[in-house]
């Protein structure tokens, strides 16, 4: 499960990513509200983890705006403040739960694990975006930076799924399987090739490169500024 963890204190961002990466997930951490809102628009996660007081700009209206740009993002907010008022009033905000503190790491887990379970099954994500790229699987259409990339049919399915996975590395079977339906590996350069001509469509002419080669492991797409 990938996680944007909002939260600014150190010590406990350290802890808790620490410990959802133990639990195995993918967490990103933002230090601010500013930092959290960017991650949030610039790319999709299961479950968004924010604390309520925030600098430059406060969880809730993170929340707030992150939902009236369209962003149905399951939230569990953090705060200190754990009045039933305080609850409402972050539940009104967008939150879908609310965790006062200070609260056990094991209630946090479920209460994230249960949020990303209450999407619909079967619910497909139809806009993919990392940086300034975005996917949209309803129109079969890629842009960057609002420039149109035409991609080829096997290239949209091979960028499809790097992004799907945006921030992990994806290995060569993993794309043998999950792009060409292979269950064995050819003993060809065929995704070598593609990898190839994805990357000078999606990266050539931009000062940020998007799809990395990760070296004995496999490939990665990824916001190279955050």
């Amino acid at each position: 499960m990938r996680i944007l963890l909002v939260e600014d204190d150190r010590e406990t961002a350290a802890y808790l990513v620490k410990a959802l990466k133990e639990a195995g997930h993918v967490p990103d951490h933002a230090a601010d509200g500013e930092e959290g809102a960017f991650l949030a628009e610039a790319n999709r996660y299961d479950v968004m983890v924010v604390d309520r007081m925030l600098p430059k700009k406060d969880g809730l209206t993170l929340v707030s705006e992150a939902r009236a740009k369209g962003n149905d993002t399951p939230v569990l907010i953090l705060s200190a403040l754990g009045q039933v008022d305080d609850r409402v009033t972050g539940l009104r905000a967008g939150g879908d739960d609310y965790l006062a503190k200070p609260y056990a790491f094991s209630e946090l887990l479920a209460r994230v694990e249960v949020l990303a379970r209450r999407r619909k099954p079967g619910e497909a994500e139809t806009l993919l975006r990392v940086g300034d790229l975005e996917l949209d699987r309803l129109s079969h259409t890629v842009r960057r930076a609002q420039t149109s990339i035409p991609l080829q049919p096997r290239e949209f399915r091979l960028l499809e799924y790097l992004m799907k996975h945006a921030g992990q590395v994806v290995t060569r079977t993993m794309l043998l399987e999950n792009v060409w339906d292979y269950h064995f590996d050819p003993q060809t350069n065929v995704i070598d090739v593609h990898i190839s001509r994805l990357r000078s469509k999606v990266d050539k002419g931009f000062s940020e490169t998007l799809v990395h080669t990760v070296r004995g492991a496999g490939y990665m797409i990824r916001d190279s500024h955050r």
